[in-house]
């Protein structure tokens, strides 16, 4: 390759990085594999000829869904074995996010979730199309299938995520008030603070990936749910916990004898947390801890 053409395909490869790193976590759950996905993109990219390549923002989407959608059939046998419930990757987001709305609910926590209840087709093309605004035709020319077919699949997706996707939308300041309450509460050990902050059917899903411990199945109610992480202070009496900004939303890190040990975020509605999602499976915490503030750490 020439270096004209090096430049050009660095530059437009560099302009688009982060709508593709983007995509590829929508798809793929794991900023680890979004980056993975990056490289062979890249690699993929510059043997091109940029003359022949009319939309470089498509084509490069194109590669980098296509390369996330392969990894994504792999990666559900993988996750069928998985011990207990399987989260998204936490991924460290700047505080500037959590004030755009749109963005911040693309990567939160509670619509990745949802999204993980999708086959990978339906997923791809739910991302292109509802998050990034891609036309059907692009969609097609992606997912190997007719305009018409990727309409049905758009359709369904949609239903699908919309029946099970927040309906009351909450500000970031919100969030961070409900989150700060239940903060102070677990530090002081206050159990009835902490069921004042918890709606009654409050959901706990906590993810140790069979190597740290945690709840093998979604815990559901305020009074079990307040008793789990009851028992989960007094077995870590030495344990701190900081503000974060993660998937675009206000969330806590956790330490425990001065390691990090885990990520907290939440979903609030009318000032109460109705979901909680709890990630300690180191596994998923190495990349965000790497990328954390030291006064995090």
């Amino acid at each position: 390759m020439s270096s004209h053409r090096s430049d050009t395909a660095t530059s437009l490869f560099v302009a688009h990085r982060n709508l593709l790193f983007t995509v590829a976590y929508e798809m793929l759950g794991s900023a680890a594999d979004a980056e993975d996905v990056l490289q062979e993109t890249w690699l993929r990219w510059s043997a091109v000829d940029q003359a022949e390549v009319r939309e470089p923002r498509a084509y490069l989407v194109r590669i980098a869904t296509r390369l996330a959608l392969n990894r994504l059939r792999s990666a559900q046998r993988r996750r069928e074995a998985y011990v207990g419930p399987w989260l998204p990757e936490p991924l460290l987001t700047s505080p500037d996010v959590a004030d755009d709305a749109e963005l911040a609910e693309s990567v939160s926590m509670a619509l990745m979730v949802v999204l993980e209840t999708l086959g990978p087709t339906e997923r791809a093309v739910f991302v292109m199309r509802e998050i990034f605004g891609f036309e059907f035709d692009e969609i097609a020319a992606t997912v190997e299938k007719s305009p018409a077919t990727v309409r049905q699949i758009a359709h369904r997706a949609r239903q699908h995520v919309e029946a099970r996707r927040p309906r009351v939308s909450v500000t970031a300041d919100e969030a961070r008030a409900a989150l700060d309450a239940f903060r102070v509460a677990v530090e002081t050990g206050d159990v009835q603070a902490i069921l004042d902050v918890l709606a009654p059917d409050v959901v706990l899903i906590s993810d140790g990936g069979g190597l740290k411990q945690a709840a093998l199945r979604p815990v559901i109610g305020a009074d079990k749910v307040t008793r789990f992480i009851a028992g989960g202070i007094r077995k870590a009496p030495d344990f701190a916990i900081e503000p974060a900004v993660v998937n675009g939303n206000p969330a806590l890190a956790l330490h425990v004898s001065g390691e990090f040990d885990g990520v907290l975020t939440a979903r609030v509605q009318d000032g109460r947390i109705i979901e909680l999602y709890i990630v300690r499976n180191p596994q998923k915490l190495s990349w965000l801890g790497e990328e954390l503030p030291l006064s995090l750490r």
